[in-house]
């Protein structure tokens, strides 16, 4: 999973090195509504499986875990179609949304991308319930590497073959990884389909949820973009996509500890072993706070010659909006519990409202700051929201009942 990230980070770098800043503006306002609509119109069933598929395989009700998973990817199908259908809508409005123009095509092109990555999502839920955390890792290894090679290829041929070969490596990378998840499915217990019973409504509320919650959740990084564009010109809003590389650096850092912690937590909730899941997210919390305290000090000092390292001198202006950025990732690092330990609790309606909380300081900030300092106001406006959502969080986990270990 850390490769499959330096894999990620350096075709953002290889994009912001071979394109213009206008050009790179483009690609990154693109990429950012694609990820945005893809991940806010899409059905977060994945979750569902994962929390209701440990509960099945736990009782071995397997007729009803088959007829979550075959549900599941019908949702996921459908929720790509309608991410597609919403990208060839923004690419017919951008004239009037952003003030960067020349993004119709690539948007358009872009559109594909939601429809052919769902059946990953849902690939990935099954690797997760049969603990192949290390199959899971290799293939956004093996997704990211088809992406870097796409934007190494194509880049210096303009955005719209660029975005013609993401859209190529992105059909690879779901058929591979497709065919080891229907693989891996096909190892549990054969059963004939059950209907889902009383568990119906509370599958269905535990859907919306998620759904609304990772929806949010994906406007902290997706949204900023675009509403940078709304607010800046093209030059700020590459400024402001480049300096979100702290953010992507923490968020990888602890992805596979997020994994695991979603995986692990459910399987100890589910089992009834619930002091354990609060003694893990007391390590996590433990662990990344040490993390942040020790990185954070020499990054923000050496910020200047670490841009001009990766990025190079055309980006030195953005230099405050890296450091801004740097105080928000180490935040939302410490915070990254928050993503996964409502799900495992099925208390994913105290995570939405924690979301909500954060989007709500979050956009206002942006737009205000974005217009006033361009990337750097940006970047405080995603440092208020992250304040916002610590807060909420702190106060929250305080007032949650934590049980005693026997």
């Amino acid at each position: 999973m850390y490769g499959s990230a330096v894999l990620g980070f350096a075709a953002t770098v290889f994009a912001a090195r071979e394109l213009s800043n206008g050009d790179f503006g483009r690609f990154a306002l693109v990429f950012s509504t694609t990820a945005l609509l893809q991940v806010f119109v899409d059905l977060t069933i994945d979750e569902v499986v994962i929390k209701y598929g440990n509960r099945y395989i736990a009782r071995e009700q397997w007729g009803r875990f088959r007829r979550l998973v075959r549900v599941g990817l019908a949702v996921k199908v459908a929720g790509g179609a309608l991410g597609a259908a919403c990208l060839v809508g923004a690419a017919f409005l951008s004239p009037w949304l952003w003030r960067t123009g020349g993004v119709r095509g690539a948007l358009l092109i872009a559109s594909l991308v939601p429809l052919i990555q769902q059946p990953e999502g849902m690939a990935g839920a099954v690797l997760t319930l049969r603990n192949r955390y290390d199959l899971r890792g290799l293939f956004l290894l093996w997704a990211m590497g088809l992406r870097l090679l796409a934007v190494a290829l194509a880049a210096p041929h303009g955005l719209l073959t660029l975005f013609g070969a993401i859209v190529a490596a992105q059909a690879v990378s779901t058929l591979s990884v497709g065919a080891v998840g229907f693989a891996a499915f096909r190892r549990y217990r054969r059963a004939p389909e059950e209907e889902l019973g009383e568990d119906r409504a509370p599958i269905r509320t535990f859907a919306i949820h998620s759904t609304v919650a990772s929806g949010l959740l994906s406007l902290r990084s997706s949204l900023p973009t675009v509403l940078v564009g709304v607010v800046a010109k093209t030059n700020a809003v590459a400024g402001f996509r480049a300096a979100q590389a702290p953010q992507t650096a923490f968020q990888t850092l602890s992805a596979p500890a997020r994994l695991v912690l979603l995986a692990e937590q459910t399987r100890d909730v589910e089992h009834g072993r619930t002091e354990r899941a609060f003694a893990l997210l007391r390590r996590y919390i433990g662990s990344t706070t040490l993390l942040a305290c020790v990185v954070t000090p020499p990054a923000w000092v050496f910020m200047r010659p670490l841009v001009r390292l990766v990025y190079g001198a055309k980006y030195e202006p953005a230099v405050n909006a890296f450091r801004v950025m740097l105080l928000a990732a180490a935040l939302q690092l410490v915070f990254g519990w928050t993503r996964t330990f409502p799900v495992s609790i099925g208390r994913v309606g105290m995570r939405t409202v924690g979301q909500v909380v954060e989007v709500a300081t979050l956009v206002p900030a942006v737009l205000v700051l974005g217009a006033l300092w361009g990337a750097t106001g940006a970047a405080g406006g995603v440092l208020a929201g992250s304040v916002a959502l610590a807060l909420f969080w702190t106060v929250g986990l305080v007032r949650l009942p934590h049980p005693v270990a026997a």
